[in-house]
């Protein structure tokens, strides 16, 4: 039986391996430059106009929470562990060089955001109890017709799966154990009490609903984002002779072939899928989460919230991640043996390199302060993702049920930090994988009417600012 079950997880494993490969990295960053082009680079040009969206509220709209509450809990939910253990596993394989492309992947997942906001406002549907939601089951069943449910049940289905936090509460009960206590004290009763503690205080935000989790994440969110760009700072500021040369390692090993690799173009390319596809995989752009959180938003102007979800990837996968980059690139030339040898290395094993990297920066207390930072990142993730699992309940079995979801999520983070559940994260990678899927399609459906909009509003946008110059110019 034994050897059954060893072959069944080596072959999710496999699967997994698969699908979270170059199809997910195709469709997501192809997907994205094609948004992009699409959209006339409006990342780029209205990114100014995004953050005066922020300061907008619509109190009448149908929805739940406001645009910044509906961002702080999509940046919440992307903000994780991927945004420290992803970079450094990025930089061990395809050196500094990732970095860049994962710059340039971040503005192509921010015009993949952007039409995701949008369309989640345009196609808002009701749940069981007649309520108006938002979210890809309901841009589907809304915006493509009803015929189309089977795909909204597809997605939900996967996304009840996919957003289960195993791997955060595993991952952040392996970090305290290795970091505070021996291997003979590593044993099951530690580790059962330890992920009782994550579930208590996870259960004390989640079961207030989606108006506690957007609270608690408007106030979370700005707080560990300035507190780690304070930590870097002065790991910058400590270090400042290094800087210079970061960069330039960013920059020139972006289209420079590295040994490890291979020579020639194939290096270069290697390089650049590894730093795409971290970012991809880090701000969640085009999965189809983003879409429920900002689909509960009050807003009446569908491309207002759109340029609002927008600035997610910025965030995450653009400021965070560059942190996190810059602190550990700073760290391994200050202690060239910290950077692990050979490319497999997994997300604890990563997180690893971060923390020796901040303690060569910052000599002893510097892995301790990485890991307050952990532990913030790790909770607002499962803080929004308990939301998307209610969403997906909601829609599949009427909302009465979802309170039962939220119950299960919270045994499953216990469970998650007993035992070793790698057969269980793959499968619950590739769930969140094949939510993709039909959220990029429905994208890619939906993207002239999007569009459309898109060319409304900003008209209007830009009436509006002449009839303001003409009054300014009367009134003078």
């Amino acid at each position: 039986m034994s050897n059954f079950w060893n072959a069944l997880g080596n072959g999710i494993t496999v699967v997994s391996d698969f699908i979270c490969g170059y199809p997910l990295f195709f469709l997501l960053i192809g997907g994205g430059f094609f948004f992009l082009f699409y959209s006339r680079f409006t990342p780029l040009r209205r990114y100014g106009r995004a953050i005066q969206a922020l300061r907008v509220k619509d109190e009448k709209a149908d929805g739940q929470i406001s645009s910044f509450e509906a961002l702080s809990s999509a940046i919440a939910a992307t903000v994780g562990m991927g945004n420290i253990a992803g970079v450094a596993i990025a930089i061990s394989v395809g050196g500094a060089g990732a970095i860049f492309w994962m710059w340039i992947s971040s503005i192509a997942g921010m015009a993949t955001k952007f039409f995701e906001g949008t369309l989640a406002v345009m196609f808002k549907g009701k749940d069981s109890a007649g309520e108006t939601q938002g979210g890809t089951m309901y841009m589907i069943t809304t915006g493509l017709g009803p015929k189309w449910k089977p795909l909204a049940v597809f997605f939900s289905i996967f996304g009840l799966i996919g957003t289960l936090c195993i791997m955060q509460s595993n991952q952040l009960t392996e970090s305290v154990t290795s970091l505070f206590f021996t291997p003979e004290q590593n044993t099951l009763l530690l580790r059962f009490i330890i992920g009782v503690i994550i579930t208590v205080i996870v259960a004390g935000v989640i079961i207030g609903g989606i108006k506690r989790i957007s609270k608690v994440s408007t106030k979370l969110v700005p707080l560990m984002v300035g507190l780690y760009l304070l930590l870097v700072l002065f790991i910058i500021i400590r270090h400042i002779g290094h800087v210079p040369g970061v960069f330039k390692d960013i920059i020139t090993g972006a289209f420079t072939p590295r040994g490890a690799l291979g020579g020639g173009i194939g290096s270069i390319i290697m390089i650049a899928l590894t730093g795409v596809r971290r970012a991809a995989l880090v701000n969640e752009a085009g999965v189809g989460t983003a879409s429920m959180m900002h689909g509960a938003s009050k807003n009446n102007e569908p491309v207002r919230e759109g340029l609002v979800a927008m600035i997610g990837p910025s965030i995450d996968s653009g400021l965070v991640c560059t942190l996190t980059a810059i602190a550990v690139l700073i760290g391994v030339r200050i202690d060239p043996s910290i950077m692990p040898a050979g490319s497999g290395m997994s997300s604890m094993e990563g997180l690893k390199f971060a923390i020796n990297a901040f303690n060569a920066s910052i000599p002893v207390v510097g892995g301790y302060l990485l890991f307050v930072m952990v532990l913030m990142f790790a909770f607002s993730t499962m803080f929004s993702y308990s939301y998307y699992g209610q969403k997906c309940t909601g829609f599949l079995f009427g909302t009465q049920y979802s309170k039962y979801y939220n119950i299960f999520f919270l045994i499953m983070l216990i469970v998650s930090a007993m035992i070793p559940l790698k057969a269980a994260v793959s499968l619950i990678d590739t769930a969140y994988a094949l939510m993709a899927f039909p959220t990029m399609f429905t994208l890619f459906m939906l993207a002239p009417k999007a569009k459309k909009e898109m060319k409304i509003y900003f008209a209007a946008n830009k009436e509006e600012k002449k009839k303001k110059v003409k009054q300014s110019i009367k009134t003078k």
